[in-house]
């Protein structure tokens, strides 16, 4: 089978230096791929840099030139926008990528109904993406980051690009994320190798971010409603056995956004683990109760859980099962919410670019 055609998207403003290395890095450690440079109004100085960078490449290289900053978000959309191939990936300046990164991401695409691949980052600006369990190195995830992502190009031409009236972080990816599930794509995170990542530059006032996270937020929540986090207790009769229609609907509510701690007894914990249930997406997260003292430790682990969360549902794991020291828990079946059904929305954009 051949290998997946790639383009690697990097949107730059200003910063000469840091680009230039991360760009070194990419050329240096992905030969295969095809590069797209965004310059979102640069300043002279990276222009020069872009320019003789662009020099030796011929077509390898495809960069592209805005009038002024157009954010972050138009300008990746408007690389999207020129990439044909099977795979495009999204490197921002401030990440340098190493050997082996590219196969690790394009590995993890290759997995059934994978439409979009984060890596996991390290250094002084890496953001917060969740990572696997102990001992996985995939795992499917609702956590993301602009700093390096993966996206198909099959999903792309089904969605369209980034929402550009979203912030250029949480709420962008996760209505993107949404979009993908809605049109069949699952949202995974690879475990190696880590990128490093530095700080990122940030433009614009700290007030105008604070108001544009604030609106995006209702527009997401307007469009896919509020994300949950429930705490679901089995009792200790319960059998693993018997929860596979209830895991699967777990992974599809994880998958909405929507959050899942299971507190389990020693046996449920074992069999969780066996059947491999336990890296199945990171926002389900396995509690291992003792064997001893169990119900002492359900309600300490619950109150830390609540007191971190408030927020936090209860759930009986059965409809017979009571929640030891729990007020009125919801039952199961009030968890997961409606599927959203037809065809996932696709963001349709106005380019206008300088191509060179």
């Amino acid at each position: 089978m051949p290998s997946p055609s790639v383009d690697i998207i990097v949107p730059v403003w200003n910063n000469p230096f840091e680009t230039r290395a991360c760009l070194a890095a990419i050329l240096e450690h992905s030969p295969e791929a095809r590069l797209i440079v965004v310059d979102n109004g640069s300043n002279r100085e990276t222009e020069l840099m872009l320019e003789e960078f662009s020099e030796p490449l011929g077509e390898r290289g495809l960069f592209m030139a805005t009038a002024r900053n157009v954010g972050l978000v138009p300008a990746i959309n408007r690389g999207l926008a020129s990439s044909d191939a099977d795979i495009a990936v999204i490197v921002q300046p401030h990440v340098i990528v190493c050997g082996g990164w590219l196969k690790a991401l394009l590995d993890a695409a290759g997995m059934p109904q994978v439409g979009i691949v984060s890596p996991l980052f390290c250094g002084s600006g890496a953001p917060a993406v969740s990572r696997p369990g102990p001992g996985c190195t995939l795992m499917e995830t609702f956590s993301l980051s602009f700093a390096t992502l993966l996206v198909r190009g099959e999903m792309r031409k089904q969605l369209g690009g980034f929402d550009e009236g979203l912030d250029g972080a949480e709420w962008c990816l996760q209505d993107y994320a949404r979009r993908a599930e809605t049109g069949g794509y699952h949202t995974c995170v690879t475990a190696n190798p880590e990128l490093v990542c530095n700080r990122e530059t940030i433009f614009g006032s700290q007030e105008r971010r604070r108001e544009q996270a604030r609106l995006s937020r209702d527009i997401y929540l307007a469009r896919w409603g509020v994300n949950r986090h429930y705490c679901l207790y089995f009792g200790p009769e319960t059998d693993a056995a018997g929860l596979s229609d209830t895991i699967d609907s777990i992974v599809a509510s994880a998958r909405q956004g929507h959050r899942f701690t299971l507190m389990l007894h020693h046996r449920q914990f074992k069999d969780f683990r066996r059947r491999g249930w336990s890296g199945l997406h990171t926002a389900i997260a396995i509690c291992r109760l003792p064997l001893f003292g169990a119900l002492r430790s359900l309600a300490r682990q619950y109150a830390a859980l609540q007191a971190a969360d408030p927020e936090l549902i209860p759930v009986r794991g059965a409809e017979d099962v009571a929640f030891p020291g729990v007020s009125a828990p919801i039952g199961l079946h009030e968890v997961v919410p409606a599927r959203v059904t037809g065809n996932a929305p696709t963001v349709q954009l106005d380019i206008a670019l300088e191509v060179t």
